[in-house]
């Protein structure tokens, strides 16, 4: 282990979170994950359980004289999200994260760190290793695929956990706790192109929008962070007009609950309208870089030359692509009336390429209101029909609904407010949290999430404050001292 991590309080937290950062465990690729948490459990003499899809249940008996509290299910999820910087050299499938800590935080060489939701994950391993804890039966639900379609949650049966409550250890905010959360699903739009030959007297050149901070589609999407795809068409409506422009390839984005950071097309231009394209370029990103000062300081966008390729997209093709992604909805559609300051309903452009005669485009839908949900659904749908495409929607989740009356979160109040002299925030959080299935599968479940500080998820800038992971450990091991009785 890296002496420096090795080092830092709690050790037993971090002892198993350097241990994450070093088995490989991309969304859909996570089994390393999790026969690494089975051998933990069965190690430990735990029972330990394994369902059908891959998620894991590991038990631990109430200590002496705390047979009488609740049942306390730790929650975590096992997957990582892989994104990387794109000068970074990183197979995730193979390759351990390189995870350091950078003055008051731990982060990664140019990649995520996983501490989403690695730490979650550490936390409850440690609490399920230390016998020097006290606390009641303890349930550790390690479930699969969170970032990607949430399968593990998706498909947990009815009838295998045990407990009354159900925390929930995936929030990015010390001193917050989470009673709600929004559903979401992703639209998925198909436009089929036929290829042309390629025009004679046009020139091409690779269109490179990159540097931008990108994030959580969540929440982050009230950030005003850019969009690479939306810039990158942005100019591609006006350079269309303009210069004639004939599409050759695109690529945007990477994943569907990322905020997209780099955006590419190859483009064709009459020769004797190169110059003017690489200026109005220029052009564009004096606009970008003024329109986006403060949240986008390192934004660039180059023009580079390269040889022509042997077909275009069809004209009619290439204009249903450029209009529907240039026209579809982006950011936050819609802000909360019952918390002031949340995101109720939003929209992530998270994915454009093409691909074997078809263009592909992804977006995450969130909402806290399943009703506006839908009717976003139909508005995406509505401009890419009209541009020609096929629109599906899949993986609809439904939004996790607070119960301030909720018995675990007036412990955790009391508890906070008696060690730290302060009430923590009560709020509803705009991500896709496993609550909210989890709910809808054991509805009698009392819920709530937190967990220490994390910044820029879902980016190769994910970092840990390193002072919250102690908190939130301290915090954790209180109120399962204090957790309610039956």
């Amino acid at each position: 282990m890296s002496n420096s991590i090795a080092n830092l309080d709690p050790k037993i937290l971090w002892k198993h979170f350097y241990s994450l950062t070093q088995i490989p465990r991309p969304s859909k690729h996570e089994q390393a994950a999790v026969d690494f948490v089975v051998k933990f459990g069965k190690d430990l003499g735990l029972e330990t359980i394994v369902d059908e899809v891959g998620n894991v249940i590991i038990r631990k008996a109430a200590t002496p004289g705390m047979e009488n509290r609740k049942g306390i299910i730790l929650q975590g999820h096992l997957d990582m999200v892989p994104q990387k910087n794109s000068d970074k050299q990183h197979d995730f499938e193979k390759d351990p994260i390189e995870a350091f800590v950078d003055g008051e935080w731990v982060t990664a060489n140019g990649t995520t760190l996983g501490a989403d939701n690695g730490i979650g994950v550490a936390a409850a391993m440690a609490v399920l290793e230390d016998n020097s804890l006290v606390h009641g039966p303890i349930e550790a639900l390690f479930t699969i695929d969170e970032e990607t379609g949430m399968t593990g949650a998706f498909n947990l049966k009815p009838g295998l956990l045990k407990g009354d409550i159900l925390m929930n250890l995936d929030s990015e905010d010390e001193g917050e706790l989470y009673v709600g959360c929004a559903g979401g699903m992703d639209a998925n739009i198909k436009l089929a192109y036929k290829e042309e030959l390629t025009p004679a007297g046009y020139s091409f050149v690779k269109l490179s929008v990159t540097g931008l901070k990108g994030g959580h589609s969540g929440m982050d999407i009230s950030s005003g962070r850019g969009n690479s795809i939306k810039l990158l068409f942005r100019f591609l409506r006006y350079t269309e007009k303009q210069f004639h422009i004939r599409l050759a390839s695109i690529d945007g984005g990477s994943l569907r609950n990322a905020i997209p950071r780099e955006a590419f097309a190859v483009v064709g231009v009459p020769a004797d309208k190169l110059s003017e394209l690489e200026q109005a370029a220029k052009k564009h990103l004096e606009i970008f870089k003024a329109e986006f000062s403060k949240v986008e300081p390192d934004m660039a966008f180059s023009v580079d030359k390269v040889d022509a390729p042997k077909s275009v997209f069809d004209a009619k093709a290439q204009w249903g692509i450029i209009r529907g992604v240039f026209g579809c909805p982006n950011g936050v559609i819609r802000m909360s009336d019952a918390m002031p300051g949340l995101v109720e309903t939003s929209t992530n452009l998270a994915r454009v390429y093409s691909e074997d005669g078809f263009i592909y485009v992804q977006c995450l839908l969130r909402s806290s209101v399943d009703t506006a949900k839908e009717a976003l659904g139909e508005k995406i749908a509505s401009v890419f029909e009209m541009a020609g495409a096929e629109v599906s929607f899949a993986g609809s989740y439904p939004g996790w609904k607070p119960n301030m009356d909720s018995a675990i979160l007036k412990v955790m109040g009391e508890v906070y407010k008696a060690n730290w002299g302060k009430t923590p925030e009560i709020k509803a959080i705009h991500a896709g949290l496993e609550c909210g299935i989890l709910g809808g599968v054991y509805p009698n479940l009392d819920m709530i999430s937190f967990g220490p500080t994390i910044r820029y998820p879902h980016s190769p800038d994910e970092k840990v404050k390193i002072d919250t992971v102690d908190k939130f450990w301290k915090f954790l091991v209180e109120v399962l001292k204090n957790a309610p009785q039956k």
